[in-house]
């Protein structure tokens, strides 16, 4: 088959297109015929490799863990899906080999959900990784509840996009932090939206004087640090980008597949709940600028890479 793949660590230069190994589908995975696959920060740094200490490499390694697409082949232990049932995944396995930028990946049923009918292939696939790091932060970590206020790092970002939907859905209120361009697009989602950089404190204070119940860090850095002066009394602090936030009282969470989860954001999409923007898709031989775009860091919602099986005539 035809992916995405590299053979060592470096740059967006490393990527290469052309034909790999046909997956094996093993009994508790199925084949899925990829049809696009979004982009994620977290790709780029594991393909330059800031994740080599927990995450092992079989090279080559074809990249990629969201994915959108039609089921081709169960494995044999395999009752949940059948031939031609639409499916998403968050498709992390605990070694770097079997990515989603390719044409077809071998999921594990942990990884799989339902497709939302109301979706496109290339919003679909731009739902479970950001979908499943905001529902498992939100629910399951900060356990946002009604009436709070909770203040969200890159609110228009991909991850931040879903994570002010998700806590305004839950009755809290978000405010959130982005570029004014972004403003608009942050109130559209049901945010508040602060500018970020200096003086961010201040202007945070400034709409939750009592600071804020909860704090969803997707950047690191000086905000993260800026936040825990934030809080009100015990507040909680959670970050995905910066180890360092337990020096400052918080936790770090690594999001993880969880099939039921991830069933849930399918069913709070076709509730009309949350949407996916998708601000720019790329053919999948043009991967490396897909993760070009991804690494300057100025993405409104997700970036997507696709597979174009009707113009390429390939078949399943």
């Amino acid at each position: 088959m035809k992916a995405i793949s590299y053979s060592r660590y470096g740059g967006p230069e490393v990527l290469a297109f052309g034909e790999v190994r046909d997956p094996k589908v093993g009994p508790d995975a199925v084949l899925v015929k990829v049809r696009a696959a979004s982009v994620n920060p977290v790709d780029w740094k594991v393909r330059e490799g800031y994740l080599d200490a927990i995450l092992e490499p079989v090279f080559p390694v074809v990249p990629g863990w969201d994915v959108s697409g039609v089921v081709v082949r169960p494995g044999v232990a395999v009752s949940e899906f059948d031939v031609g049932d639409e499916v998403i995944g968050y498709v992390r396995e605990d070694f770097l080999s079997r990515g989603t930028f390719a044409e077809y990946v071998a999921a594990p049923l942990r990884t799989l959900a339902r497709k939302p009918r109301n979706l496109s292939f290339e919003e679909a696939a731009g739902l479970p990784l950001v979908g499943l790091t905001a529902y498992q932060v939100l629910l399951k970590v900060l356990q946002v509840k009604r009436g709070e206020t909770v203040l969200v790092h890159a609110a228009a970002g991909g991850v931040g996009s879903i994570a002010v939907q998700l806590g305004t859905h839950l009755g809290a209120r978000v405010i959130g932090t982005a570029s004014e361009s972004n403003h608009d697009y942050v109130r559209g989602l049901g945010g508040e939206p602060v500018t970020y950089g200096e003086g961010l404190g201040e202007r945070v204070r400034g709409l939750a004087p009592e600071g804020v119940d909860a704090v969803f860090d997707t950047v690191g850095g000086d905000a993260m640090k800026a936040s825990a002066n934030l809080l009100a009394p015990e507040g909680r602090l959670v970050s995905i980008a910066d180890g360092d936030v337990v020096n400052y009282g918080g936790r770090y969470y690594f999001v993880r597949p969880d099939a039921e989860d991830l069933q849930r954001l399918t069913d709070l999409a076709e509730q009309g709940v949350v949407s996916v923007h998708v601000s720019e898709t790329f053919p999948l031989e043009r991967a490396a600028d897909a993760h070009l775009r991804s690494q300057e860091g100025r993405t409104r919602g997700k970036i997507v890479v696709t597979v174009d099986w009707e113009t390429e005539g390939v078949q399943p």
